[in-house]
């Protein structure tokens, strides 16, 4: 069996969904090594999350964010949690929801990803700051 493991940092991003399958792809070149297999992805944050969903249409991105800014709303003067801003509450919810982690397959060498899936990071912040990744393949 062969391990690797690579951190990333991304710079900051807007509030958002942005697809890194790109990303994880030219960090982790020894994906090619791994006949079957699998690669987790994991977020070391808090206020940000990770999925897989539509990697074409940038407009699935935006519903996204649209949907998540009507459902976990702002300002709520339940929360309690507030010390960083009127966004930071509604990021730790979206987070949870979402998770920080995503596992794809690996099959001869590539992510087994369907032909319209992407890896998002779900940036829920106006001003997150840089985000840290961790990639981990493993497999023969």
């Amino acid at each position: 069996m062969k391990i690797f493991q690579q951190s990333l940092t991304f710079r900051e991003k807007r509030r958002g969904f942005h697809l890194i399958t790109g990303d994880i792809l030219q960090a982790m070149p020894q994906i090619s090594e791994i006949s079957i297999g699998m690669c987790q992805v994991f977020i070391q944050h808090t206020s940000a999350s990770l999925t897989i969903n539509e990697n074409a249409d940038p407009t699935v991105r935006k519903d996204f964010e649209m949907y998540f800014n009507k459902t976990i709303k702002e300002n709520d003067p339940d929360y309690e949690h507030d010390y960083e801003g009127s966004d930071d509450m509604p990021a730790h919810l979206k987070a949870s929801l979402l998770g920080s982690s995503v596992m794809i397959p690996i099959r001869n060498g590539r992510l087994a990803l369907g032909t319209w899936q992407g890896i998002y990071l779900c940036e829920h912040r106006d001003r997150g700051g840089a985000r840290g990744v961790v990639v981990t393949v493993w497999g023969e």
